[in-house]
């Protein structure tokens, strides 16, 4: 099949883009960002794609021919952007590339949510019908582009919206970066009581998600919560990383709030300066919000089940850390 893969140089659209041409698929990957990782694309025999979700005309070339949409592109954690800009990429991005399948005649559109639009868990774990509660713009935005992707699939455009817990794997230079970087140097600052709940996802576990979600037959109208097959502490989390690493750690236990309150004063200081913080509040609420899932509803409709484990997955990515020079 023909598909194309938004936000294709991001990191999981990058692995989105190379699980489908190992399928056999013709892929064609849009970003918004070109440099060493959209030539590696370009090198694997995609075709790539500059632009934005916000350009009809540039999404009305890449959709043509196309029989299966993986939109994956989001604003996500971006500094220094008005707040408007989620809303114009999230929301009226995904507008737009919901329009364009649907004229094209596209056989399957696929929507990378987030599991953040239930915000904090209050009564883990938290299944599709828990509470809507985004904790912030970004987590408000992909909801409100979820009810655009059930309109559309009312309007005969195929569709399935897949919520993705925390993902990590080789590739990833966000927060398990850090873990991974903090935990190599042999202690690991804990604010709080380090027993907040967290849910991972391994990159490959979420890729078949993608390839399940695919099918005409399958999670029509429907969103679906994609995690590993379970969720623990934050603590018990670090703890874990130190063993993939084969290392010990040394937890130290700080009191959270006074960095609940750094987060928000240096955010705003940061802002008019053009500077990104240091710390903010998305990145302090790791450490105090809980977010632990089923996927019993995954795996019931769609046939979901996760392959690689916690520890594995953990392995793969500090080997790939360590190979990268990164830690």
């Amino acid at each position: 099949m023909r598909v194309l893969v938004t936000g294709g140089a991001g990191f999981t659209g990058k692995a989105l883009v190379r699980r489908m041409l190992d399928a056999g698929h013709e892929v064609v990957a849009l970003d918004n960002k070109a440099g060493y990782r959209t030539e590696e694309i370009s090198d694997w025999g995609a075709r790539f794609v500059l632009g934005s979700v916000t350009d009809a005309e540039t999404i009305g070339r890449c959709v043509a021919g196309a029989d299966v949409v993986h939109h994956v592109a989001a604003a996500f954690r971006e500094m220094n952007v008005p707040r408007s800009y989620y809303r114009e990429v999230n929301v009226e991005g995904t507008r737009i590339v919901l329009q364009a399948a649907l004229d094209a005649g596209v056989r399957k559109f696929v929507y990378c949510s987030t599991c953040g639009v239930h915000g904090h868990v209050e009564h883990p774990p938290a299944a599709e019908d828990a509470p809507i509660r985004p904790a912030d713009y970004y987590q408000q935005t992909k909801y409100d582009a979820e009810a655009l992707v059930l309109d559309y699939c009312r309007r005969g455009l195929k569709s399935t919206i897949l919520r993705p817990a925390a993902i990590f794997g080789p590739g990833d230079p966000g927060r398990f970066r850090m873990m991974f970087r903090q935990v190599s140097r042999g202690w690991f600052p804990m604010f709080g009581d380090g027993r907040t709940l967290y849910h991972p996802l391994y990159i490959d576990n979420l890729l078949d998600a993608f390839e399940i979600a695919m099918r005409e037959d399958r999670g029509n109208g429907a969103a679906y919560l994609i995690a590993d097959e379970g969720y623990l502490s934050i603590e018990d989390l670090v703890r874990a990383v130190a063993r993939a690493m084969a290392t010990s750690v040394r937890i130290v236990h700080l009191p959270v709030w006074p960095v609940v309150a750094a987060g928000h004063v240096v955010e705003k200081l940061c802002a008019p300066l053009g500077i990104a913080p240091p710390i903010h509040p998305r990145r302090v609420d790791w450490f105090r919000q809980t977010r632990a899932f089923s996927i019993d509803k995954a795996r019931r409709e769609l046939g979901y089940v996760p392959t690689v484990s916690l520890d594995e997955g953990l392995r793969r990515a500090g080997e790939w850390y360590r190979n990268q020079g990164m830690l």
